[in-house]
């Protein structure tokens, strides 16, 4: 009789257990946590990335628009450009996106495109400038300072090039991404984003014709920081 008292409850108590489901929706969630964690995880930091590299893009067109509207009245000839201008330029980029650090991740780098002989008949290119900043061990993908044999600057098929008696500001922004969680999440962690603009006015592209910096196009009359791209600063 014990026993049989003892299987009726057993079979009364399981059978209330079966029915009982309150339980059942803390199960599910708890086996489906780990999964929502990743997606939600997954969504933030992939959201996060695709945020910063559209600021990252937006860096590089402002820095080339800015750099193609610089220089500075001269009274015997056309603007000049200094290494002040280049300079204020610089950290102006920097101000924008203060919360990136830009300059502690990243480096920007801002060349001139000229072409090499007006009429250019041989349809060839050269840098006769370029300034950098930022402490990211990043060079210039296209070309550096004093190439003279380019086809233009930029990836295959996006090749930019100048027309006579003018140059194009071109610009780099290489960037680190700084992950929320983690950099395996997304595509590419080093950022690499470019921008060019045509100058927009009469420019004196010679530079000084003696002394430091002769032909090189910038003017620094102020002896102001020059930021050549062997030099990895943050300011």
């Amino acid at each position: 009789m014990i026993g049989l008292k003892s299987l009726r409850w057993l079979s009364c108590h399981l059978h209330r257990i079966m029915r009982d489901r309150s339980a059942i929706a803390a199960v599910e969630f708890a086996a489906a946590l780990p999964f929502l964690l990743v997606t939600f995880v997954s969504a933030t930091e992939i959201t996060n990335f695709t945020i910063v590299k559209m600021r990252v893009g937006q860096i590089a067109l402002q820095v080339a628009d800015n750099g193609s509207r610089m220089g500075r009245v001269a009274l015997t000839g056309n603007p000049q450009v200094t290494e002040t201008d280049i300079n204020d330029l610089l950290t102006g980029a920097n101000m924008q996106v203060s919360n990136l650090n830009l300059y502690t991740h990243g480096r920007v780098i801002i060349s001139s495109l000229e072409p090499v002989a007006n009429p250019n008949t041989t349809t060839k290119f050269k840098i006769r400038w370029q300034r950098c900043r930022g402490l990211k061990g990043s060079v210039s993908t296209w070309g550096v300072q004093g190439a003279t044999n380019l086809n233009g600057m930029g990836p295959s098929g996006q090749v930019v090039t100048t027309p006579d008696d003018t140059g194009v500001m071109y610009v780099e922004v290489f960037y680190d991404y700084q992950p929320l969680f983690t950099s395996g999440l997304v595509p590419h962690p080093t950022i690499h984003e470019f921008a060019s603009m045509i100058v927009r006015d009469s420019r004196d592209y010679v530079g000084p014709i003696s002394g430091a910096g002769a032909n090189g196009g910038i003017y620094n009359v102020e002896a102001a920081t020059v930021h050549a791209c062997d030099q990895y600063t943050t300011t």
